[in-house]
């Protein structure tokens, strides 16, 4: 193509250059001279991704009724979101059955870790100042990336926004105010400043406050038909106050960038106990106190080699309070920190062949006032190996993974703890002049205990093997966009993704009874989990006459997670894990006119079980929920303001995610930002 557009570059200026000098009839003889014949030149898409990711970024992730990130995701396939209700209530997200350990979850390309109990509450990260949130199955299709990038079997990648000004301006600013039922109100600020032309200022903060009340009501009803319980009343001990604050700056270098961000977190919220016979009340409490220092920098040495570092400290501070003397008086308090340094390397070897290596070092530790707590380090060190292959309508990436653990405690080292796991992506374009893919992956993951899982106060068990996962996939992709000549229609754009998949997970961690007492747990590895499935992702994007704008998508998810861990018992095995429907869908629809937006989303959720042993008595009702939203762009001279409302669960239906944990019903909020 370069050698096409340079010959005709030269042709064309040697006939300028002879015009210049000739009469009329000279010129017509000369452009029918060098006139040449249309030409067309096709090439294959090299950087299409092995893997796809799904995504929600700029005006469509802003329009969903989206409180925080977990709100945000319920829209992707293969993903089930446990949700005790409320805007303070704990929210966690499961993909593919794998179990919310084997989601990987990074913030700004560095992951967020929790060596405690190694689960990420979304629900404490907000929606407001996010530009884009991405989910993979497998891994990311990159190799230039970190060595813990490769170790997870599903990744969340949540990118906030870089500074961006319009022409002739410096600074920007959006100051954004929601206040909504159960009393929340919600303002934030988000401020952007050059400070030269490449070093940009970002500092945003918000707070949160909701007194977490609404109306519920809930039903158990026996196997044989009767009612157990029907309980109608009003949501206590759900309230919560956050604060969060960001700041960063973010650098731009010839052939290179860099960026360092500080992030703060604190809140306190009450923990609404499960509703079992007429009994809701609680006082239980949960302070929460999370920072990090965090940066990078990325630049290209030579013209085939790049080179990353990146850092992070962190320190997470947990206050769990349980006053109820009839049960058991609990105040604990957990300080975790991590320290945090990955190294990155990529080599051109050819354009068509890239190689990585990867390394990264992390130290975690955890303090806690518990009586007998041992106090636990960890060193953990990961060393990855990457190789792409792209020639043509083939891509394949490859990677090898090796892990290296060693714990530390009070009374106890561990020997260092290690393990190799591979993963090979492969993607075929089948059509030279569509955009039509056929793809697949095989990949192997490991996680370590956490912890809780091991050194817990009377519940840990140091002799935990770590949990291994292998899974399979196969997938076909196609999009298609129609150039559309017609007075109302100006193109149309249509894309289906379809993938199947084979998931294992060998020594599953589970909590069981210890001896025979009910009160007293341990953990111990008895679990072997297949689950089966596939997940359909399909949209439509019109573009009219008008400035009308329109698009829908949908997502649908079936799977069939099987509980393999005890022949002898009759009932569990083979039986549908906990909380995995077989059957889920969403759909979104967004409508745009002149600063105009009306957004529609739908989530069903089908039938399922919160017991591996599929009985009546341990079954869930199916649930589905529809929500609404208008907003209107007003543009003054030198400032914007915009005005919404949203409506959410708009048939006000009574559902539970979690059992006993009773949602909101039809709630709303109004939503006002001014953009200067």
């Amino acid at each position: 193509m370069r050698v096409v557009n340079l010959i005709s570059v030269c042709v064309l200026a040697c006939v300028s250059a002879q015009v210049l000098a000739q009469d009329d009839a000279t010129v017509d003889s000369l452009m029918n001279q060098f006139r040449i014949q249309e030409v067309e030149v096709t090439a294959r898409l090299r950087n299409e991704p092995v893997v796809p990711a799904q995504r929600l970024e700029g005006d469509r992730l802003a329009a969903l009724s989206s409180q925080s990130v977990a709100d945000a995701i319920r829209y992707f396939s293969g993903v089930q979101i446990k949700d005790y209700g409320g805007v303070g209530g704990m929210k966690t997200v499961d993909m593919r059955s794998m179990g919310s350990n084997h989601l990987g979850v990074f913030y700004d390309g560095l992951e967020i870790g929790n060596a405690q109990n190694g689960v990420v509450d979304l629900g404490k990260f907000s929606a407001e100042n996010l530009e884009e949130v991405a989910l993979y199955n497998g891994q990311k299709s990159e190799i230039f990336q970190s060595a813990k990038d490769f170790g997870s079997a599903g990744t969340l990648y949540l990118r906030t926004r870089r500074p961006k000004f319009e022409n002739g301006k410096n600074y920007h600013i959006v100051a954004t105010m929601k206040a909504g039922t159960f009393g929340l109100a919600n303002p934030s600020l988000l401020y952007e400043q050059k400070l030269t032309e490449t070093i940009h200022l970002s500092a945003n903060a918000e707070y949160t406050y909701a007194n977490g009340r609404y109306h519920f009501n809930i039903h158990r009803v026996y196997p044989n038909g009767t009612v157990a319980w029907d309980t109608t009343g009003i949501r206590q001990n759900g309230d919560i106050q956050a604060f969060r604050a960001e700041a960063g700056l973010f650098g731009y270098l010839p052939d290179g960038k860099w960026h360092v961000k500080g992030y703060y977190y604190q809140s306190e919220r009450g923990i609404p106990r499960a509703i079992v016979r007429n009994v809701w009340t609680s006082d239980q409490r949960q302070w929460d106190r999370n920072a990090f220092v965090q940066g990078n920098f990325t630049k290209t040495i030579f013209e085939n080699y790049d080179f990353s570092v990146s850092a992070k400290y962190s320190n997470d501070y947990m206050r769990y309070l349980n006053p109820d003397t009839t049960l058991l008086y609990i105040d604990n308090k957990f300080l975790q920190q991590e320290v945090y340094l990955s190294v990155a390397n990529r080599y051109s070897v050819f354009k068509w062949w890239d190689l990585s290596l990867s390394a990264d070092y992390q130290l975690n530790w955890l303090k806690s006032n518990m009586k007998g707590f041992v106090h636990p380090l960890r060193h953990s060190g990961y060393l990855a190996l990457a190789t792409d292959f792209h020639y043509k309508w083939i891509r394949a990436q490859a990677s090898v993974l090796g892990t290296f653990i060693k714990d530390i405690t009070d009374d106890y080292t561990s020997d260092t703890k290690y393990n190799f796991t591979p993963a090979v992506f492969l993607s075929y374009q089948l059509l030279l002049h569509e955009q039509l893919y056929l793809r697949a992956f095989y990949k192997q993951t490991y996680r370590m205990p956490t912890f809780n899982d091991l050194y817990y106060t009377d519940v840990g068990n140091i002799n935990l093997n770590p949990e291994k996962a292998t899974q399979y996939d196969g997938g076909i992709e196609y999009t298609k966009r129609l150039s559309i000549v017609s007075d109302a229609l100006k193109y149309m754009q249509f894309r289906i993704k379809a993938d199947g998949y084979f998931n294992q997970i060998h020594d599953k961690i589970v909590a069981v009874p210890k001896g025979n007492s009910q009160y007293r747990w341990m953990m111990m590895n008895i679990g072997y989990v297949e689950i089966r499935g596939c997940d359909i992702n399909a949209g439509l994007d019109f573009d009219f006459s008008h400035d009308v704008h329109w698009s829908i998508a949908g997502t649908y998810t079936f799977q069939k997670a099987q509980d393999f861990t005890n022949a002898k018992d009759t009932i569990t095995y083979g039986g549908q894990i906990s909380y995995i429907p077989w059957h889920s869908c969403s759909a979104t629809s967004n409508l745009s006119w002149r600063g105009w937006t009306l957004n529609y989303s739908f989530i069903y959720v089908g039938e399922r079980y919160h017991n591996s042993a599929n009985i009546p008595a341990n079954r869930e009702q199916p649930w589905y929920t529809h929500d609404v939203s208008v907003n209107k762009l007003i543009n003054f001279k030198g400032w914007k303001m915009s005005a919404g409302i949203e409506i959410n669960n708009l048939l006000n239906q009574q559902y539970a995610v979690i059992l006993n944990y009773p949602m909101p019903g039809i709630n709303g909020k109004a939503i006002l930002k001014f953009i200067l």
